[in-house]
């Protein structure tokens, strides 16, 4: 197996090698912010008092790291094994999430937690069309379009969220993330070819990933259970899904028999790799999520498209224009402004919350306190004219 493997890596540009760089970081990250380095906004994913600790930092870089390592080595099966069957692909991933999660359970590293099946079977089948959708926005789109669909998530999201759930986004996280748009547009963006079945899907594909990820975050404060728990329960449901929509869509798209294609050695190898990354991948997306916001982890994910670009032309040589550099600096000016305002919104709340929680203690007689906290968790508000302003960055009320 060993020559084959150095074969495929002679001819990938060695991707293989970045990946498992950066797979080792992901384990080493892993353990390191599981530790007391990040004590605040802890996970519980133990029993009878065992607790697992991964700070908001931690899930953050998690995330970072393992979707960078995935892209990379994902890149190197399609591009170079011209194994290009991604939605199938990515029910494999899901299947084996869920196996190892069942392993877990079985050595009682979390607790599992049954809810609302109706609600988890809607949350996976949902997930799974989603990104079903994206791949077929890929397909009958340029790639241009295709990443202004991905742009104009983030601002769904935040239409949806204060629409539907009266969720405030102040001045300066709107111009923080509209500064991240433009840079991630100049960087990705070359072409622009419309047609009406693609915008159709792009416009399906937009609505439902907005739906999912807002569901990931509610789902989880709703029902009390943390990010595993909801992995576990709606993974076979996105599996499935993605099952039995996954060959017939990869053959639409590629022309291609799923089950006809030449499994060599070199091709299974990148195939369990890509499977192990993916593990942590979904684990951390349904984290971040949890723990942060929808919109918080669409930023997170145009940080990856800079790093991915990034590192294909520092280790892999590809094409790189002053067009590209432009677009990251300005995408990291957007991110670091959007962190800043999020960090100081958040250390402002403690002082505009406190009066009022020393008020009801001192009447009480109101508890509109903890239904407005509750509320608060749900993305709702204490009343329709005053709402209660929750930092999506804030960890306390954004526990998995």
């Amino acid at each position: 197996m060993l020559p084959g493997v150095l074969a495929a890596l002679a001819r990938s540009k060695c991707d293989l090698c970045v990946a498992q760089v950066l797979v080792g970081g992901v384990v080493r990250w892993f353990w390191f912010s599981s530790s007391a380095w990040f004590p605040g906004s802890a996970v519980e994913m133990g029993v009878a008092g065992e607790k697992f600790q991964l700070g908001t930092v931690g899930a953050l870089s998690l995330s970072v790291v393992s979707s960078v390592s995935i892209v990379i080595c994902n890149k190197a099966l399609m591009s170079s094994l011209g194994f290009n069957f991604a939605t199938t692909l990515t029910s494999w991933h899901l299947l084996v999430t869920f196996c190892s999660l069942h392993v877990a359970l079985c050595m009682k590293l979390f607790e599992h937690k049954p809810f609302d099946a109706r609600t988890v079977m809607g949350f996976g089948v949902l997930n799974g069309i989603s990104i079903g959708l994206l791949n077929l926005s890929l397909g009958f789109n340029s790639v241009g379009f295709y990443q202004m669909t991905k742009l104009a998530i983030i601002p769904c999201t935040v239409i949806l969220e204060t629409l539907f759930f009266r969720k405030k986004f102040s001045r300066n996280i709107k111009l923080s993330l509209s500064v991240l748009l433009v840079g991630v547009c100049v960087a990705t963006v070359t072409d622009l070819q419309l047609n009406a079945v693609g915008s159709i899907l792009s416009l399906l594909a937009i609505i439902t990933t907005c739906i999912a990820q807002i569901m990931t975050n509610t789902i989880q404060k709703k029902f009390k259970v943390s990010s595993t728990q909801l992995l576990y329960q709606s993974c076979p449901y996105q599996a499935l899904t993605l099952f039995l929509i996954g060959p017939f869509l990869d053959g639409f798209l590629t022309n291609k028999n799923v089950f006809a294609f030449d499994y060599t050695t070199q091709v299974l190898f990148f195939i369990v790799l890509s499977c192990l990354i993916s593990v942590s991948v979904n684990f951390s997306t349904f984290l971040v999520i949890g723990k942060t916001s929808p919109v918080t982890y669409q930023v997170l994910g145009h940080l990856k498209t800079c790093l991915v670009l990034t590192f294909g032309y520092v280790l892999l040589h590809d094409p790189f224009s002053w067009r590209n550099i432009l677009g990251i600096l300005i995408a990291v000016i957007g991110m670091v402004l959007y962190s800043y305002f999020c960090t100081r919104e958040t250390q402002q709340k403690p002082a505009e919350v406190s009066p009022q929680v020393i008020q009801v203690k001192e009447s009480e007689s109101n508890p509109l306190i903890s239904d407005s906290l509750s509320t608060a968790e749900n993305g709702g508000s204490t009343t329709d004219d005053e709402p209660l302003k929750v930092p999506m960055w804030s960890s306390k009320y954004s526990r998995a």
